[in-house]
């Protein structure tokens, strides 16, 4: 019962989205705007950094957020399953429509709640390749590709490792049309 309230709150945290909440507090529909994918890549694209920042911190408290909800009602390894939970919520919101975003910013957020270093690490790593090729799919994908070998090499159980490969694989596909752009030299950046 206990397990079944986590994953339910915690999909439920998810699904708050702080880039169409952001937005519609300056007036804008964020998914008729640009990419109309509410994450902090469009927010960035089109209402600028402190909005960003905003959707950022938002989207990362979350995820941190559900992962401790797992952790304290069930155990340690259970902050991945709410974790992977949230992720799904960011990404299909029961209160947005089932229209969210790609979960890079909940998912990392949530990392650094479980394992610090490895989040930390990785928020960097997406940051500097942002600002150097000003390309968030780019710094989503090599985050999510460093995410698995990252978790195994700090010696996490085994059933971390497999959510965490949830997670990843996860948001892998829901870049699919990011990865199409990239091959064809087609994706947005965003400004400096």
């Amino acid at each position: 019962m206990e397990q079944a309230a986590a994953i339910i709150v915690s999909y439920l945290l998810g699904s708050v989205s702080f880039g169409i909440v952001v937005a519609s507090l300056q007036g804008v529909d964020i998914r008729s705007v640009g990419s109309g994918n509410p994450g902090m890549s469009n927010i960035l694209r089109n209402l600028g950094k402190k909005s960003a920042a905003l959707v950022l911190i938002g989207d990362g408290l979350k995820g941190a957020g559900a992962a401790a909800i797992g952790v304290a009602w069930i155990g340690a390894d259970f902050g991945w399953v709410t974790l992977f939970v949230a992720v799904v919520g960011h990404s299909f919101p029961i209160w947005h429509g089932f229209r969210g975003g790609k979960g890079v910013a909940t998912a990392i957020g949530g990392v650094m709640f479980l394992a610090p270093w490895i989040g930390v690490t990785l928020g960097v790593i997406w940051i500097a390749i942002l600002v150097v090729w000003r390309t968030a799919s780019i710094g989503s994908l090599v985050v999510m590709g460093l995410l698995v070998p990252l978790v195994a090499l700090s010696g996490r159980s085994g059933v971390a490792i497999a959510w965490a490969s949830a997670i990843a694989a996860f948001i892998v596909v829901r870049h699919a049309s990011n990865i199409r752009r990239l091959v064809t030299a087609t994706e947005d950046q965003v400004n400096r």
